[in-house]
């Protein structure tokens, strides 16, 4: 079967940077394939960068002339005879003229059709989509809202509070939450400006800038599921995450199980996860994120990412199965067997380069790095000592991944790692992961969204 993988997939060029270009590296590599990575001119001393078999640079630091470059991303796999693409996530992830482009210069894919992306990458679009084929969603908006005054009157329909996002783009920009006509305005003018700058936004082809409006569910938990389709048309739920514990609504710890939500519920959610995979004919490793009513335990679709999540190892650590290598096997028109049951409790506090109280990024070089190493402790690094952290991009650092029998037991692992791992030079949120272990909400797991906000109060 190597053989075969290699003549379908290898070389596969990374097209991504840190630590996740570094992880689906160690799996490539794994599987007897050549690993070619790209790399702009401030990430030339970073580990992925050795760590590869080949590297190519690409340009400057400034990521619009280097990894969202999609012309010298494709001319460096052509330089490098790469027969395949894998994208990470960010950047040029879930970028469909990308995919396309990839795929007409002869190479594979390694993620879904360009279709599914266009299809669930604006969250307008996808949100009727998934009604239609069954999966509940919050009451909002089933066009885009390009002015003010339409999204006042979407409000008056809808029901204040109401959550105001672009309708495309990620990672919780431009979003806030409106309770009264005044907080809209405010609301709208920050998505609208988000929308902005989203290329290729839905907003480009519009008189106005593509913002949504959904009702807005109090004391919510932010649950998703792991899907994964295969070749052979099936879709399979890898079980959930519970991805509530947020910064500014971007996710800072991840745990799988959920503690919030029943078995009944759980099985539901798995359920409405697969049809929406089956709705867009998806293939390959995806994830369907949901909001969670914690009083009602009921849930809404919210929407889909069609890549690999950020949050990806605590799955892999209930699950036992590497997501990589099953995208590059399904990539390669295999259907694979996965697993039915997680079992244990896993989570993933993402170490940032920022300060612990405000959240701010801290960049710098990293004078000490030491890893926290014991049985159920797992660290995915983009960094190393000596190596320093740029302002130009995300300031993740590392993700500190622990497993354990029960969700008890993890957190007893976690407390411990985040002790033991010394980050020097940059700021870092260490000490926050420390304190959300002790908090009475967290360790109850009786939390929702709002948790880091109280936190800072």
């Amino acid at each position: 079967m190597v053989g075969v993988l290699t003549e379908t997939l290898g070389p596969v060029l990374v097209a991504n940077r840190g630590e996740i270009a570094r992880r689906i590296i160690r799996t490539v590599k794994r599987m007897g394939l050549r690993a070619v990575a790209v790399h702009s001119e401030a990430d030339a001393d970073l580990p992925f960068v050795r760590e590869a078999d080949e590297a190519v640079l690409i340009g400057p630091a400034n990521p619009a002339q280097s990894y969202l470059d999609a012309g010298k991303v494709l001319e460096a796999a052509r330089a490098t005879g790469a027969r395949s693409v894998h994208p990470g996530y960010g950047f040029l992830a879930e970028n469909a003229a990308f995919a396309r482009a990839v795929i007409e210069a002869g190479m594979v894919w390694i993620g879904p059709a360009p279709e599914a992306i266009d299809r669930m990458g604006d969250k307008i679009n996808a949100r009727n989509l998934m009604e239609a084929a069954g999966v509940p969603v919050a009451a909002g908006t089933r066009e885009p809202v390009t002015d003010l005054s339409l999204a006042l009157r979407a409000a008056e329909s809808i029901g204040y509070p109401v959550m105001v996002k672009t309708a495309g783009g990620g990672g919780g920009i431009g979003m806030s939450v409106a309770y009264d006509d005044e907080g809209l305005g405010k609301a709208y003018d920050q998505a609208a400006r988000a929308a902005a700058r989203f290329a290729g936004s839905a907003g480009d082809a519009l008189d106005g800038p593509a913002v949504l409006l959904e009702r807005y569910i109090e004391r919510a938990r932010h649950v998703e599921v792991q899907i994964l389709g295969l070749p052979d048309g099936r879709v399979v739920a890898l079980g959930e995450r519970d991805c509530s514990v947020q910064r500014r609504h971007q996710k800072v710890v991840e745990e799988s199980p959920s503690p919030g939500i029943t078995p009944e519920l759980r099985e539901r959610m798995l359920a409405a996860a697969v049809r929406v995979g089956e709705a867009v004919g998806y293939a390959g490793a995806g994830t369907v994120e949901c909001l969670v009513d914690a009083d009602r335990q009921d849930f809404v679709f919210l929407e889909m990412n069609t890549r690999l999540q950020v949050e990806h190892p605590v799955t892999e650590l209930v699950t036992g199965v590497d997501l990589v290598e099953l995208q590059l096997r399904v990539a390669a028109g295999e259907s694979p067997e996965v697993p039915a049951e997680p079992a244990g409790h896993a989570i993933e506090f993402r170490v940032y380069a920022e300060d612990p109280k405000r959240f701010f990024p801290g960049p710098g070089t990293i004078t000490t790095w030491e890893e926290p190493v014991a049985d159920g402790v797992r660290v995915d690094s983009g960094y190393e000592s000596g190596n320093t952290v740029t302002p130009f991009y995300d300031p993740l650092m590392a993700k500190l991944c622990v497993r354990g029998e029960s969700r008890a037991d993890a957190l007893e692992k976690g407390r411990k790692a985040v002790a033991a791992f010394t980050v020097e030079g940059p700021k870092n949120n260490l000490p926050f992961c420390a304190e959300l272990l002790e908090n009475a909400e967290f360790v109850a797991g009786d939390y929702d969204t709002g948790l880091v906000a109280r936190m800072r109060a």
